[in-house]
């Protein structure tokens, strides 16, 4: 049987009383971002406590994602200002359509960069056969790439294109720019209107999940983050698939907005 320490007159464990303590002094910048906090033997001293209970409130905190353990040298602080990722305004034809990468509706204002991107043309896996209503022998441009903000991981995105939208047009500078590792202002969308098969509306289904070892290992998330796992599918005015994009995200990095009229 486990014993968790208490308070006395029924208060919440000591642990979670430390951590709030800690957590309060990193929120008004007595901590901040990269500085290392008091060990267990630091805490043990400090409030009398035995070494599981400092253990216990530090796991709080790095579960948390306030702070981060890094193998023989300590836990460290680490805040990330979540982005606002605004679902409708980023996938509006104002943006792509007037040149904008859409990723910039998301961090207008702090650095971003894709890494990691690869090109390539496959029969993909069945289910984006099937999102993308091709034959069992279709083939698709695949985009796969991770994106980094403020040099951090925060997500990665593998995007299907039918190959046949630019069939007996491969010499056009939207299937040379698709193919590319740059994709050109406004990015695939604004190619796939450049070939006449402009994205009209989007749909995306999300679900929330924990990362497979190899998301984790990618995203570099701490232990007990979980990701948002996002499929979307872009639709021409006559209800054609033309894109299918997998992405997955750092649920401690994101807040999603979505607008609706009533």
């Amino acid at each position: 049987m486990n014993v968790v320490s208490t308070s006395e007159n029924g208060s919440p464990p000591v642990y979670r009383e430390i951590a709030e303590e800690i957590r309060g002094r990193i929120r008004s910048g007595q901590y901040a971002d990269g500085d290392r906090l008091p060990g267990e033997n630091a805490l043990m001293e400090r409030y009398g406590v035995a070494r599981a209970t400092a253990r216990q409130a530090l796991s709080v905190l790095t579960n948390e994602g306030l702070a981060v353990a890094v193998r023989g040298s300590g836990i460290y602080v680490r805040l990330f200002r979540p982005l606002r990722r605004h679902g409708t305004r980023r996938l509006s034809k104002e943006t792509w359509g007037s040149g904008r990468a859409i990723w910039r509706t998301d961090s207008d204002t702090r650095g971003y960069e894709v890494e990691g991107l690869v090109v390539d043309e496959v029969v993909p896996a069945e289910h984006v056969l099937r999102a993308l209503d091709l034959p069992e022998d279709g083939r698709v441009i695949r985009r796969s790439r991770r994106y980094l903000v403020d040099g951090r991981p925060v997500q990665s995105a593998v995007s299907h294109l039918p190959r046949a939208l630019w069939e007996g047009d491969e010499d056009s500078e939207s299937a040379r720019r698709v193919l590319a590792h740059d994709s050109g202002p406004g990015g695939i969308y604004a190619r796939l209107a450049e070939a006449g098969h402009a994205p009209a509306r989007f749909t995306e289904e999300i679900r929330v999940r924990m990362p497979t070892p190899e998301e984790a290992r990618d995203l570099t998330l701490f232990p007990g983050t979980p990701v948002l796992e996002m499929a979307r599918t872009a639709l021409t005015d006559d209800h054609r698939p033309v894109e299918f994009n997998e992405i997955v995200m750092d649920g401690s990095a994101y807040v999603l907005q979505y607008d609706f009229d009533a």
